[in-house]
Order: structure tokens, then C-alpha cells, then sequence
């Protein structure tokens, strides 16, 4: 009839459903194809802020669905504003290797812990010149494929006013305890004086140490009007 034999059709389907099951990471097992999902997340912040000179963290974090070993690897890249260049600045393989040439040389410092899902790093003396996107990349094997989260790095000079803020808040925090310390010696003061004058309107009466202290006084005043009497009178004479 012209027909081609159903073998054929056999062989073609066969050879379909493996390059389908090849496509899609499926392998067959027991003769029955099982899918086998391969997902690892990763987390960045879309933007980052900091200051000429003082040190900044990228973050990025990551969720694999395997065990951390020695193959999980990381990459930071960098890609300056308005274009398409893209450099390596930091690649981790159980060691970490920062880049040693280029604007970030010994500038990249590792702060994560693959062991927690931490993939950050830092940026030392930060300048205007770093602003760009930066891209954490994590494997995992057999996690492989996954999203590449992009972080837009703005770095500017801290202006006068956000130094106002900080001097102001420093004097505050040194101000107030200061303030309180004079405050409380000024209240303790004043109730002490107010009771001495209490005492004195009320008859205070001395204690015995001042009465003695008194009494001793007065003999002596008395002995040394005498003396100075008799040596009156014997001038005379």
C-alpha cells in the first residue's frame, strides 16, 4: 500500500521520547522516565548604598537542594555603568580567590559562609569609580541552573548634612548623661541645704561632740581674758 512498516513509526517514536527526556533532564528509570528537579535559589539586593572610603557589603545568599561540597563554586562579576564589559572580581572553590588586578585589586574581601548559604563580600575604600551592577553567581552540582540576581552599586560622598546628623547624634549621647549627672548633684545639693536651714528654725540642737567643742572653746577664751588682765595690772603697778 506505500505505507511505511510500523516498526518505523515505532523507531521514531522512541527516538522522540528520548530527545524529549534528554531536553527536559529526565533519565530513564525502571523503564519509566522520572523528572529530576535541579533548583537553587539566590538572593541579592537589587540596591546598594554606601559612602566614598567606608568599607560596603554585597550580600547574596542561596538555597541548594544538595549537600555543600568541594565543587560548589562562586562568582562575583562586574559590569561598569552604560557598558556591556563584564570583569571577574571573586571566584570561591573550598578557597577564596579575590581578584589581584583591576580597580577591585585587594579590594575584595570574602565575609560569607557557604555552610550557611552566604555568598556576600565586601568592597574596601570604596570610591565613585565602583558604581556599576554586580552579579553573584553560585553551582552546586548537581545544582547548576539557576537565576543570576544583579545588584546596582551607587557609592557617593557623605554630604555635610548627614555629618551634622551623626556629630549631633554623638553630642547628644555624651550631652545628656553629662546633663543628668549635674542635674542629680544640683537636687541632692539644694535638699541639703534646705535641710540645714529646716534645722535652724526648728531649734537644731547640737550634738554632744559640739556642745564639748564649745564648752572647750569658751575655757579658753576665759583663761586667756584673765591672763591678759593680771598682766594689765601688773604693768601698772
Amino acid at each position: 500500500s506505500g505505507k511505511p512498516p510500523r516498526r518505523f513509526w515505532e523507531g521514531k517514536k522512541q527516538e522522540g521520547v528520548r530527545r524529549w527526556l534528554s531536553s527536559h533532564n529526565h533519565h530513564p528509570l525502571g523503564g519509566v522516565g522520572v523528572c529530576i528537579v535541579v533548583s537553587l535559589e539566590i538572593k541579592a539586593d537589587a540596591h546598594v548604598r554606601g559612602y566614598v572610603g567606608e568599607k560596603i557589603k554585597l550580600k547574596c545568599t542561596f538555597r541548594s537542594t544538595s549537600s555543600v561540597t568541594d565543587k560548589l563554586t562562586i562568582d562575583w562579576t562586574y559590569r561598569p555603568p552604560s557598558s556591556s564589559r563584564t570583569e571577574s572580581i571573586f571566584h570561591y572553590q573550598s578557597f577564596q580567590y579575590p581578584t589581584t588586578a583591576g580597580t577591585f585589586r585587594d579590594r575584595i574581601s570574602w565575609v560569607g559562609d557557604v555552610y550557611k548559604g552566604d555568598a556576600s563580600i565586601s568592597i574596601s575604600d570604596p570610591t565613585i569609580r565602583d558604581n556599576g551592577t554586580f552579579s553573584c553567581a553560585v553551582k552546586n552540582p548537581p545544582d547548576v541552573h539557576h537565576n543570576i540576581p544583579l545588584t546596582e552599586l551607587t557609592v557617593t560622598e557623605r554630604g555635610f548634612g548627614t555629618m551634622l546628623s551623626s556629630v549631633a547624634l554623638l553630642s547628644i549621647l555624651v550631652f545628656i548623661p553629662s546633663a543628668a549627672v549635674v542635674v542629680l548633684l544640683l537636687v541632692r545639693m539644694g535638699r541639703k541645704s534646705a535641710g540645714l536651714k529646716k534645722r535652724g528654725k526648728s531649734g537644731y540642737k547640737k550634738s554632744s561632740i559640739e556642745v564639748s567643742d564649745d564648752t572647750q572653746f569658751g575655757r579658753l577664751q576665759g583663761q586667756h581674758q584673765v591672763t591678759h588682765l593680771k598682766r594689765s595690772q601688773l604693768e601698772k603697778c
